[in-house]
């Protein structure tokens, strides 16, 4: 079985965890790499709608293990609060559960930095989710930090406190706090890069799956206007604990439009009202902080650099549906005067589509789809230089069209 990095291609949200839940049933294992509990994939099966911050979406799939690798920032009282809400509905999650234990440690002061933070920023604010993510990872960069492996060792945790900046908090309370976390976290607590080799020499398939899009990434996306990690494919390597030799494909999510949450330059931002509308239709408010998304039209220029950046094999492109009702559906093709440092300064060269009218949620092979969705599909594909493998036409699992 093929290993496999999902990654997202734009600013988040393109539906990652809907493809991941989709591919599970052909693999022993899915992986997450970076990031936290800032981001939230959401998972339709049946209507029923489940939205993960921090396990990983192979959680549905009584089969599949759920492995939260060294790259991720795990705040465990969140990890477990979504452990016993999956348990409550009779997910057999912790049979299947395993994390790093040199995965770093979201601290009971780190949201509180965050917060300050971005409140002492006032307009210039990035607009993150205040759960801490950033002072955790700038605890890990500056060897202050406490480990997954640190809390399941109180002598280790007792030790290790005495370093750690904790103005403002009781220590011996603290104490008390992570040691109890560490005693229900210690049964999955594992040697993660040992565990994924062991499954690649029995010929297991693996999934890799991020938490933020492309350009969010901190060396590569809009900075500063990005997240604190890594979130390109290549990512999956060291935030997991496996040789590049290890991937086999890399899966791209892109939406039929594009969202982004939080400040930052937007090339093809719509107009508020059409920005509303499609904001509605498809459901564009953040999984984690219910705050609405920034909706813009597709962006070619923006996926071939994805392209270029993660090395994709294929691509799946999410939300066709909610652009059915549009009579016009304009796209940047190019930028006037190529990519550009800086997105902010970014000029769309627009070419405009034909929409359609019809319902696509019923459609389950290319043919079923409205002449015009098939010709906006077979475009972005010919203008990406990928080809694209899935469409989604709706959120629940099965609204899938397999191109392959």
């Amino acid at each position: 079985m093929p290993t496999v990095v999902v990654v997202g291609t734009q600013w988040g949200d393109e539906g990652k965890g809907k493809v991941v839940d989709a591919l599970a049933p052909s693999v022993a294992a899915v992986v997450r790499f970076q990031g936290g509990n800032n981001a939230g994939h959401t998972l339709v099966v049946g209507g029923r709608k489940t939205v993960l911050h921090l396990l990983p979406s192979g959680a549905l799939h009584d089969h599949c293990l759920c492995i939260i690798g060294p790259g991720v920032v795990v705040d465990p009282a969140v990890l477990l609060a979504e452990v016993d809400q999956l348990s409550a509905l009779g997910v057999d999650i912790e049979r299947r559960l395993r994390i790093a234990s040199s995965a770093h440690v979201i601290l009971p002061w780190h949201p509180h930095v965050d917060r300050q933070r971005e409140v002492a920023a006032g307009a210039h604010a990035i607009g993150t989710t205040h759960r801490g993510l950033s002072p955790a990872y700038e605890d890990k960069v500056a060897r202050r930090g406490l480990r997954i492996g640190d809390l399941i060792s109180p002598s280790r945790l007792a030790a290790k406190l005495t370093m750690a900046p904790i103005d403002g908090y009781d220590r011996a309370e603290v104490l008390e706090r992570l040691a109890e976390l560490g005693a229900r976290l210690r049964p999955w607590v594992v040697d993660v890069p040992e565990l994924l080799a062991e499954l690649r020499r029995k010929g297991e398939g693996i999934l890799f799956e991020g938490a933020q899009g492309t350009f969010l990434d901190v060396d590569h996306g809009t900075w500063p206007y990005v997240t604190s990690s890594n979130t390109v494919a290549g990512a999956a390597c060291a935030g997991a604990g496996v040789g590049p030799t290890a991937i086999d494909q890399v899966i791209g999510i892109a939406k039929a439009y594009v969202t982004r949450v939080g400040g930052g330059p937007f090339p093809t931002e719509c107009a508020p009202d059409v920005a509303e509308a499609l904001r509605a239709a498809g459901g564009e408010f953040g999984a984690t902080t219910g705050r609405p998304r920034r909706i813009g039209w597709f962006d070619v220029p923006l996926l071939r650099r994805s392209a270029l950046l993660n090395g994709l094999s294929a691509i799946a492109l999410s939300k066709l549906d909610v652009l059915s009702t549009r009579s016009e559906i304009p796209v940047a093709m190019s930028y006037d005067g190529g990519w550009p440092e800086d997105l902010a300064f970014a000029r769309p060269v627009y070419r405009t589509f034909g929409g359609w009218t019809r319902d696509l949620s019923a459609c389950r092979t290319r043919a079923d789809l409205p002449h015009a969705a098939r010709a906006y599909v077979d475009a972005l594909q010919e203008a990406i230089g990928v080809p694209i493998a899935f469409v989604g036409v709706g959120p629940d699992r099965d609204h899938t069209i397999d191109l392959r």
